[in-house]
């Protein structure tokens, strides 16, 4: 019996590899790889000597290796020149014709200015959505009882004796249907949606640029 189970196992068809996202294709909203050549003649100790106060910061702790720096910080603060990174990694790598310097930062504020504007779309079409649900529950409700024509009606309002001697001119009558108040609106939803998907692209491609520019001058640095 054993030796029939077992060939039967066998038998089974091996399980299909499960496909997987690769997460390269979107992880670019929120990391930032690029590199650097290190100037004609640095060493790698010189190299990191100098990017390492860029690291010195308040709740950062960093760690130095043969040729590499990694980060991490807690809370960055204004002054910090990679504030908006939360991880990153600088490594050092040489190669035949120079040293080059490869770095990858990792950044939740990039993340949370590329979900935000969808979040807020989304509230801005579930708000049009229960209006316009609404809506249609409230007529359904005046056809019903048979009041919408006298709800329709716009209600005549009088003065109070003493504005009648006084001589105030008489009120003007509401315009059809503004009893009912304003219609939601998802104006104000897209308006931060917009907000956030320009800080967002501003930040993406200004940070990067930013970075790479403050790194360049550190090891350029005499």
């Amino acid at each position: 019996m054993s030796g029939i189970a077992a060939q039967s196992i066998w038998q089974q068809p091996a399980p299909q590899p499960v496909a997987r996202v690769n997460l390269r294709y979107v992880d670019w909203i929120w990391h930032v790889r690029d590199s650097v050549p290190l100037p004609e003649g640095q060493t790698t100790a010189e190299a990191l000597n100098r990017l390492e106060p860029m690291l010195d910061q308040m709740d950062t702790t960093h760690q130095r290796g043969e040729s590499t720096l990694t980060f991490h910080r807690k809370a960055p603060t204004p002054q910090d020149p990679l504030s908006v990174f939360e991880d990153g990694v600088l490594q050092i790598e040489e190669t035949a014709q120079c040293k080059t310097l490869r770095y990858h930062l990792v950044s939740k504020a990039l993340l949370f200015c590329f979900l935000l504007p969808l979040l807020f779309v989304g509230f801005g079409q579930l708000t049009i959505y229960v209006g316009a649900y609404q809506k249609a529950a409230a007529e359904a409700k005046e056809k019903a009882a048979g009041d919408k024509k006298k709800k329709d009606e716009p209600k005549v309002l009088e003065l109070n004796p003493i504005d009648k001697m006084l001589g105030a001119p008489a009120p003007e009558k509401p315009k059809k249907g503004e009893e009912r108040g304003r219609k939601p609106s998802a104006t104000a939803a897209y308006v931060f949606a917009g907000i956030f998907a320009f800080l967002f692209i501003v930040g993406r491609f200004l940070e990067p640029w930013l970075v790479r520019k403050r790194i360049g001058a550190a090891l350029a640095a005499e």
